[in-house]
């Protein structure tokens, strides 16, 4: 690939002045596939003077300037999408089925809702005597994860593009090829210099640089709710807007009247999806006591289904982890549920049977969980879920809202109304009620400790403006007043 050893800053491909390199290592192989070039906080600073400089001229752009400008973007990015979706799997092991059916296609998505959210929002709006008008934010930093990165790069680049903001991209460095990929895009389809700039790097080198800098007027960042601290931190010295996507502990609640078999089954394979590293997973499983062993056999059942393997392989739905202390991490928390008297359903430590080599995890299913052991508060981030045990539907929405996190959840019920009740009594930003997929126009983001702000459609377009109130603007002129300045005039 090119550019690995580049840093993308005012519209052209450049050395860093850090020296700097870390290495890209599939997790698959655990082999080198890559090498990058790391900046530091001069190369920070020369995108952030970039960006800044860019404002005046991309801020002042028409709706029309900035439409045909997604679109452009939209066009090149379909030509490469499978580019992309190689490159994925690749870096942080998404199977090929997910990475050309999910993780590619999604940042696609998010540039069309942008151009959708673009043509129809109201950019004033008449209040009394006040005109509102909504102006960009400014030059915003970009600071996203590894588990679905182009999603989340498109997902902050593209309404912040369709604001008329400008700005600067630190990716993870664990997963960065995409990135690079999404410059070149960019840069095809015609982004003005100093719109947009990739600066590859380290959290504490280059992500507090940016949050810090004073030259920022926003940070949006999507990681761990402690990195989120951290730039929240750096940032408030500069009282600049911070926008959090953070972690999830969330809480599946099937009720007495779900079908089980369908229900269970849907939603064990679906933690697993992406090797369950997804923040939004609903990996606490709330059943009722009296049928928990219905539950259990029913998840083991669906655990014993699922395929871990090489990425590449059609048959394979779980791929590995995206590195090593990923893989030690979830091993760790493994351990400690069994340790703290959770029960193996399926699953366990160590790597599926004929994988010795990759961040490989056994599907793993407790059971005789409660909610307050370590693998019911901890983000685990792999494919690690738990059965819980509710007495009625009021103790399990209590222990579904106990958790720090606030991101989502999900409600399942033969009868829509009483999963619906149930969905407006959960403390999160979103609720799947009978495994309803995400809507790409609809909010997604959370509450508590799973963050604060809004991605996706027009509330993601919101996040990247700032509201002017001018006083005054929409009074009807005095008709007295006028005739008075005319015979003045005369």
């Amino acid at each position: 690939m090119e550019n690995t050893q580049k840093l993308y800053i005012d519209g052209e491909w450049i050395d860093p002045i850090g020296t700097d390199t870390l290495d890209v290592v599939n997790p698959a192989t655990e082999e080198i596939v890559a090498t990058i070039a790391l900046g530091d906080e001069k190369d920070v600073d020369c995108a952030v003077t970039a960006a800044r400089r860019a404002f005046d001229g991309y801020g002042s752009t028409t709706r029309a300037d900035r439409i045909a400008l997604l679109d452009r973007i939209i066009e090149v990015y379909g030509r490469r999408m499978a580019e992309l979706a190689s490159t994925i799997t690749q870096e942080m092991g998404a199977p090929t089925s997910l990475a050309t059916t999910a993780q590619a296609p999604s940042g696609l998505v998010h540039l069309t809702a942008a151009v959708d959210a673009l043509r129809e929002f109201e950019f004033e709006e008449k209040i009394g005597t006040t005109t509102v008008v909504y102006e960009p934010v400014g030059v915003c930093a970009f600071i996203t994860p590894w588990n679905w990165p182009v999603n989340q790069i498109a997902a902050k680049v593209a309404p912040a593009l369709a604001a008329g903001c400008t700005m600067v991209l630190k990716p993870s460095e664990i997963a960065p090829l995409n990135a690079i990929i999404f410059a070149e895009i960019l840069h095809e389809a015609g982004v003005p210099a100093g719109v947009f700039n990739l600066v590859q790097g380290d959290g504490p080198t280059v992500g507090a640089a940016l949050s810090r800098h004073p030259d920022i007027d926003m940070v949006s960042f999507t990681g761990s709710t402690r990195a989120g601290v951290e730039v929240a931190r750096n940032a408030a010295t500069t009282v600049k807007r911070v926008t959090q996507e953070l972690g999830g502990k969330s809480a599946n609640i099937v009720l007495d009247d779900a079908d089980f078999e369908e229900v269970i089954t849907r939603d064990v394979v679906g933690v697993v999806v992406n090797s369950g590293q997804s923040c939004n997973v609903a990996s606490r499983i709330l059943v009722p006591w009296d049928r928990m062993d219905e539950a259990i056999a029913i998840a083991k059942t669906a655990a014993a289904s699922i395929v871990v393997g090489q990425p590449e392989s059609e048959r394979t739905t779980v791929g590995p982890l995206v590195s090593q202390a990923q893989f030690d991490k979830v091993q760790r928390l493994i351990q400690i549920g069994i340790d703290e008297g959770g029960t193996l359903v399926a699953g366990g430590v160590g790597r599926p049977a004929g994988l010795s080599t990759g961040y490989f995890v056994r599907p793993t299913v407790f059971a005789d969980v409660t909610n307050d052991m370590t693998i019911a508060r901890e983000e685990i981030f792999g494919p690690v879920m738990v059965l819980i045990g509710y007495e009625d539907e009021a103790a399990a929405i209590r222990i579904a809202n106990d958790t720090a996190y606030g991101l989502s959840g999900m409600a399942s019920s033969s009868d829509p109304e009483r999963a619906r009740n149930v969905a407006r009594k959960l403390r999160t930003g979103m609720v799947h009620l009978n495994g309803a997929p995400l809507a790409f126009d609809a909010p997604f983001g959370g509450n508590k400790q799973s963050g604060n702000g809004r991605e996706f459609g027009k509330f993601g377009l919101v996040e990247y403006l700032e509201a002017k109130a001018i006083f005054g603007d929409n009074v009807e002129p005095d008709p007295a007043v006028n005739s008075t300045r005319q015979s003045a005039r005369e």
